[in-house]
């Protein structure tokens, strides 16, 4: 007789891939890579390991798709800022967004990308790579975003891209710290606006 199940066994009805990673990518959040546990995380996503071993693959997997998740959600406000026409305003926009992210009232503090694996052991050492190779992307980004500029004669011929973007990742990976332990959105927004005062102008 033909089997008339349609979801594969383990997986519970009415579970909601997309709501689970964002409940896992939250866990991750609040807790970093190697202090998450299999079972925060399946209780968070509410389904079994096996469902999420078959929906995710293993943990360094789901931390991927949870990476991937935080990238196109709460931290798309860098890409938004990539676009914006000068650079000043791609720094204001970036800075901003970095301490609305960090600050959220109805998410974790901090930043799941600077804080998600910074120290960790053998088992969270793929995290810890992957997260600095996400920081390093980012860098990039901006550096050639800021070469742009230059060429457009938006930023002076002396300025430095390389610096200018390392300089505002390592601002905005300090707001992000700054966030996790508890600093208020209204203590952090001023940061970000005196490091906005030393910006070249053109």
């Amino acid at each position: 007789m033909e089997s008339k199940r349609t979801a594969p066994i383990g997986r519970p009805r009415g579970f909601d891939a997309d709501e689970a990673l964002e409940r896992a990518a939250r866990v991750f959040w609040a807790q970093g890579y190697e202090g998450a546990s299999l079972d925060d995380l399946t209780a968070a996503m509410g389904i079994t390991r096996m469902s999420m071993y078959r929906a995710f693959g293993n943990k360094e997997e789901l931390f991927r798709k949870a990476l991937h998740w935080y990238t196109e959600g709460p931290a798309s406000y860098f890409a938004r800022a990539l676009a914006q026409p000068t650079a000043r305003e791609v720094a204001t926009a970036y800075l901003d967004g970095a301490v609305r992210c960090t600050t959220l009232p109805d998410r974790p503090t901090g930043c799941l990308g600077v804080q998600g694996s910074l120290a960790a052991g053998d088992s969270g050492r793929l995290a810890r790579d992957l997260l600095a190779a996400w920081r390093e992307e980012g860098v990039t980004h901006l550096r050639d975003r800021f070469r742009r500029a230059v060429d457009e004669g938006d930023l002076p011929s002396g300025a430095d891209p390389a610096l200018l973007a390392r300089y505002l990742m390592t601002v905005a990976n300090g707001i992000a710290v700054q966030a996790a332990g508890g600093t208020p959105r209204e203590q952090l927004h001023p940061i970000a606006e005196m490091t906005l005062r030393s910006w070249p102008s053109s």
